[in-house]
């Protein structure tokens, strides 16, 4: 058997309790596109960790910053496309590296005896939101 992590799932009902919310508020933040809950055999409402850390995200906008919910919905769309471009840019560093630094290990020797000589240091990374330096 893998010993994967397994998800852990939570029902409407919990999660309403945990967060002091309304199950309502959380139908209408699925009717809306906010929150994709997973359904089980039985079309239950099956929430993971992930969907929790959604939803912590999503009352936060409401609750402390007063954010409504067609403002919520531009602002989770602006996350995806900054952590898409945030890929695109990284696979185009990777890529970068690949091709002009690693290949060209003998060129050190050439630099040294040029009369110009150009610093190769590493590509810096750019980390994706909530990514801490390792």
């Amino acid at each position: 058997m893998d010993k994967k992590k397994q998800n852990k799932y939570y029902h409407i009902s919990s999660v309403a309790r945990l967060y002091d919310i309304h199950p309502q508020t959380l139908r209408l933040y699925e009717r809306e596109g906010l929150l994709m809950p997973s359904r089980s055999e039985g079309n239950t409402r099956l929430y993971t960790d992930e969907d929790l850390k959604q939803l912590e995200f999503i009352l936060n906008l409401t609750r402390e910053l007063g954010v409504n919910l067609a403002g919520i919905e531009v602002i989770l769309n602006m996350r995806k496309k900054i952590e898409s471009i945030e890929e695109e840019v990284n696979n185009f560093l990777e890529y970068i590296r690949l091709e002009f630094f690693d290949d060209r290990k003998g060129e050190s020797e050439i630099n040294r005896k040029a009369i110009v000589r150009i610093k190769t240091n590493e590509l810096m990374k750019i980390l994706k939101i909530n990514e801490t330096v390792k």
